[in-house]
């Protein structure tokens, strides 16, 4: 049987601590993987040297990871098609943004008994309908695509300390292809069939978390913002339940459900951004410049896109978390009606 050739496409924070990880284990399975993993990284300046230059050489990446090693058997490559050349196993790790447009370049090159994994946290939510980035993966090259998510902050796992993740893969054989190439003694892995429960609670809890941070800049304490945590995953159940029939209960006390809702919740520029909003009444917009470096608020734009696919349906009453912090943010309403209008 011929061995499983991967390739990693992205390498931000995220993409080069999973890059450690896929490049220990694929030396692990030696007789399952090729030993080499390569890395399509987006071809920037650090110091005046190329960046793909950089890691090759220091097997780091100081701009997205400073002071973690990378394997030796992990290679930066900047041309996204050489980088997939041969690849039987892709790995998508890049901010959603990208996808479309990686997807483009790769379509037609990819073979059709490649496989892939999504790690990316969000969905595509339109008037129209909400799309899986998974599925718009394997719509656009024409292959099986997994998911993974789970309360894994990037700097943590590469640090390696403990942690759980969930992947949602319908191919049993994949799953536990996939189960060890990312599965270590820190990086606990669970495999379960419910992709789609797995992105939806990857995206929805943004919006949790926004309100958790509104409830924090209040200074309500920790009775009111479990109150929100626990309303919010009712919310997310109740919107994976109705829009997507598939999704399964115990999803949503995997990793990717309630333990990544909770350090959401805990940590992150969700919270941490909705708390100074909450403080300052400053703008969303305002606040992004000064505390994201212009980079934008995933629960801010997932919470004004689940209004407009809900608004025409005439749903929104039906989840007033989710309904109130689109109103905080972008209709002027109070801040303290967080906890005045959550209830149904």
């Amino acid at each position: 049987m011929a061995k499983e050739r991967v390739c990693l496409i992205g390498s931000g924070n995220w993409g080069s601590a999973v890059g450690k990880i896929v490049g220990q284990n694929v030396l692990k399975f030696p007789a399952l993987f090729e030993p080499e993993v390569r890395q399509w990284v987006f071809e920037e300046d650090y110091k005046g040297e190329k960046l793909t230059d950089v890691i090759n050489r220091e097997h780091e990446n100081p701009k997205y990871l400073p002071g973690i090693k990378f394997p030796n058997n992990v290679k930066a490559v900047p041309d996204l098609i050489e980088a997939c050349q041969g690849a039987s196993v892709l790995v998508f790790v890049l901010p959603h943004q990208f996808v479309r447009g990686v997807c483009d370049k790769l379509s037609n090159k990819i073979p059709s008994n490649c496989k892939a994994i999504s790690l990316i946290k969000g969905l595509e939510i339109k008037p129209d309908g909400v799309t899986l980035f998974s599925e718009e993966i394997s719509r656009m090259l024409g292959i099986n695509v997994a998911a993974l998510s789970g309360a894994n902050i990037a700097n943590e796992v590469a640090e390696e300390k403990f942690c759980e993740t969930t992947i949602g893969c319908r191919s049993p054989a994949d799953g536990e292809m996939f189960f060890k190439l990312f599965n270590t003694e820190y990086f606990r892995v669970n495999v379960i069939r419910d992709y789609v429960g797995v992105e939806l609670c990857g995206a929805l809890k943004n919006i949790v978390a926004v309100g958790a941070g509104l409830s924090d800049g209040l200074g309500y304490g920790s009775n009111t913002k479990a109150a929100i945590v626990r309303l919010g995953l009712m919310e997310m159940r109740k919107f994976g339940q109705t829009f997507f029939g598939s999704v399964e209960d115990s999803t949503f006390f995997e990793s990717c459900g309630v333990a990544d809702l909770i350090t959401t919740c805990s940590g992150g520029r969700n919270r941490k951004v909705a708390e100074a909003f909450a403080k300052t009444g400053k703008p969303i917009d305002e606040l992004e410049r000064d505390m994201l470096h212009g980079q934008k608020l995933q629960g801010t734009l997932t919470a004004m896109e689940v209004h407009q696919f809900l608004a025409p349906r005439n749903m929104t009453a039906e989840f007033p978390l989710f309904e109130t912090v689109y109103r905080i943010i972008y209709e002027g309403a109070p801040v303290e009606s967080i906890v005045r209008d959550i209830c149904i």
